[in-house]
């Protein structure tokens, strides 16, 4: 964040398994950075390398069980075990190898406040992300980047994410500007690079040089043809989508001399992509316009927007929208949404949402609030109900103080086993049958009867 914004004040709005393969990784581990580096290559694993890997339990376990991995499967230090593995493979010869241990570090980051041990860890971590940046290909390169964003939710601002962004920071910037890259990549890269500039950044010219970046992307889907009605989608639709709502994030920590000139510059140009014909843009950018709304009318609550009533005629068209043409599934997202905006542009309402993590709930009550929370959301997946409870840096974004200190055995009653969870899925799976086949006899009965 900027200078200017102190650290504790809230935003504008209210803003598995061991084997001699796992034994040979964990040792080259505590070599450090002594070991000697293979060049990279897209070679298959060899044998020796797909007999390393099998010591290390499956990285996706790491979402699928959450934070009671440690309390069902090991200790504090089985996991660490198991996370030096996997930051000794990303050094690995397999590019496999290496995707599937970044995920599964990023997946056991985004479930559990490791910051001691990342602490320790940062400067090897921020090296593997840029050498797979660097050299990987599009999957390889999303999974760095992915585990760039965590690995600064963890750290928090100061010090150490100002370091973890000033080496990633350009090579994202690359990534991103590089037409010739993935645009999954890219796409990724763009979320990465806001998220890890509002967390980290602390100096203002850069943070500009971000917002400037992102700008040079979403901004070629503005409406260039006056007669041309509709913006028709292209490959490139959704990095200019992970780039619009990653400048709209980074534009609620600027400082409102720079609020203002962005808001003159994009306030008459935004609306044309509510007539793009992908449904993600025309709501990624009606948030947009809703949330620009709310800072321009914190700064001055009589601000007067001149193009009002096209602008309102437009949102309440996508708000009833009916075209036979699009997906019904679309049109019903799309109205939901768009009816919050309407009366967020009209009216200065937000219709407030309550989230309930552990024993604790958060109100959103503005568009500020729900943009954040929706972001990290994308980032830390199911992961972000721990992290609400426990990772300081987001509870002083999202005002809730300092973290509930919870004794054991409300803890206990809290958590569900995973057998009675297996018994939960079990009986939903039954029920939704059950309902099918009920609904298939009816049409059955239906059949005969004409």
């Amino acid at each position: 964040m900027p200078k200017n914004k102190k650290r504790n004040t809230p935003h504008r709005g209210g803003s598995g398994g061991s084997g001699t393969g796992a034994a040979a990784a964990t040792a080259a581990t505590a070599g450090g950075q002594n070991r000697n580096v293979q060049p990279f290559s897209d070679e298959d694993a060899s044998i020796e390398t797909m007999s390393h890997c099998s010591g290390y339990s499956d990285p996706s376990s790491f979402a699928e069980d959450g934070p009671e991995v440690l309390d069902e499967e090991g200790t504090q230090e089985d996991l660490e075990y198991k996370l030096k593995g996997f930051i000794d493979l990303t050094l690995d010869k397999s590019a496999k190898t290496r995707q599937a241990a970044l995920e599964g570090i990023k997946n056991a980051l985004a479930s559990k406040m490791l910051y001691e041990f990342i602490l320790e860890r940062r400067m090897t971590l921020t090296d593997s992300i840029e050498r797979c940046l660097k050299k990987g290909k599009s999957d390889e390169q999303r999974a760095a980047a992915a585990l760039a964003s965590v690995l600064c939710v963890q750290l928090g601002p100061g010090i150490e994410s100002e370091e973890v962004l000033k080496t990633l920071g350009p090579v994202l910037k690359k990534i991103i500007c590089d037409g010739t890259a993935s645009i999954q990549a890219r796409q990724t890269c763009a979320t990465c690079f806001g998220v890890c500039c509002f967390i980290a950044t602390e100096d203002i010219t850069e943070l500009y040089s971000t917002l400037e970046c992102l700008e040079s992307i979403f901004t070629k889907s503005y409406l260039k043809d006056k007669d041309t009605n509709v913006i028709c989608s292209t490959p490139n639709t959704v990095l200019h989508i992970s780039a619009l709502l990653a400048w709209t994030l980074l534009l609620t920590i600027c400082p409102i001399s720079e609020v203002k000139k962005k808001l003159e510059m994009h306030f008459h140009k935004l609306p044309s992509l509510l007539s793009s014909d992908d449904v993600n843009m025309r709501i990624a950018a009606g948030e947009s316009l809703a949330l620009m709304f709310e800072l321009a009318r914190g700064m001055e609550s009589d601000f007067f927007y001149e193009d009002m009533d096209s602008l309102t005629q437009m949102l309440r068209a996508l708000a009833t929208d009916g075209n036979k043409h699009r997906a019904k599934v679309d049109k019903r997202k799309q109205r939901s949404v768009f009816r919050d905006i309407l009366r967020a542009v009209e009216e200065r309402d937000f219709p407030a949402e309550t989230v309930k993590f552990g024993p604790e709930r958060m109100y959103i009550d503005c568009w500020v609030k729900k943009h954040t929370y929706d972001t990290f959301k994308e980032v830390l997946g199911s992961g972000l109900q721990y992290h609400l409870q426990s990772n300081e840096f987001l509870r002083n974004v999202f005002e809730l103080g300092p973290p509930v200190m919870l004794d054991a055995a409300t803890l206990k009653t809290m958590k569900i086993s995973r057998f009675e969870r297996h018994l939960y899925n079990s009986a939903a799976f039954k029920a939704r049958t059950k309902a099918r086949s009920k609904c298939r006899d009816k049409r059955a009965d239906v059949g005969e009867f004409f």
